[in-house]
């Protein structure tokens, strides 16, 4: 068996890889068809114009499904590790909650798009990467209560640096952003596709480009920590009849009390 059929690894596997070949590939289409200059554009701007545009939102919807479903698999587990502990099943419920806005917010920029309905797209990033951050610090805290007993202090450094990674790359974006449309370097840079080296705005630009990839994948490498623990884990759904058909009927209805009646007389 390889490690990534065992347990429920396959799932964190499956979200950052395909996130992050939803990024190449929008990103390789918009240079093969000089959509965007090809040293760092920003993620959202590979996803602007089609075809691009709709493989870069269909496979981000799919990317949605995905961590909705990684998410959950992991207050699963936490909820199973901790069943008495109420400080961690709080938090856990609240992680949950963070992790699906997370999500929804990634909807949000996979469907409107940054040149079309910006701060609408604005919006959605604050919600995937924002709410996402605050996430990734509850599954740290988490991370340290529940060692050593469940985790090894180790997974627990990882996790804090990855989510100082991801808070650094937040900073410089927040900061780089502010700056470039601030009105110092022009306006309407919004719809600015191609950038020229020698234009002034252009090393703000590159600083805030790299921040936003940065920060992309900072995001997605915090889910590579769940990849060991998701190897110990698995689910299975029970189905539990309440009754011998799936509709009510009065002849069903008759044949039920009169089974309660009968039953009832043994």
């Amino acid at each position: 068996m390889w490690w990534f059929q065992q347990g429920l690894s396959f799932l964190p596997v499956a979200l950052v890889v395909w996130s992050a070949a939803s990024f190449v590939f929008s990103y390789i289409t918009a240079i093969v068809l000089h959509h965007v200059d090809p040293l760092v554009p920003y993620i959202s701007d590979t996803g602007t114009i089609p075809p691009e545009r709709c493989l870069f939102g269909i496979m981000l919807n799919i990317s949605a499904f995905l961590g909705m479903a990684t998410m959950y698999v992991r207050y699963k587990q936490v909820y199973a590790l901790n069943p008495d502990k109420a400080r961690i099943i709080r938090l856990n419920k609240v992680g949950l909650t963070l992790g699906w806005m997370s999500c929804f917010g990634l909807c949000i920029i996979a469907n409107f798009q940054k040149c079309i309905l910006y701060y609408i797209h604005v919006l959605g990033a604050c919600l995937t990467f924002g709410v996402g951050a605050i996430y990734m610090l509850v599954q740290t805290i988490l991370s340290y209560l529940m060692q050593p007993e469940v985790h090894s202090k180790d997974i627990f450094w990882i996790r804090l640096t990855a989510l100082l990674w991801c808070c650094s790359s937040i900073v410089s974006m927040f900061v780089s952003s502010v700056v470039l449309y601030s009105g110092l370097y022009g306006t309407n840079l919004v719809q600015k596709l191609h950038w020229d080296p020698q234009e002034k705005g252009y090393t703000t630009h590159i600083i805030s480009t790299v921040s936003e990839w940065s920060l992309a994948f900072s995001f997605l490498s915090f889910f590579l920590t769940y990849i060991r623990d998701f190897q110990k884990i698995s689910l299975r759904a029970v189905a539990s009849l309440q009754g011998q058909t799936l509709y009510s009927t009065p002849q069903s209805f008759g044949s039920d009390q009169q089974g309660l009646l009968v039953a009832g007389s043994i």
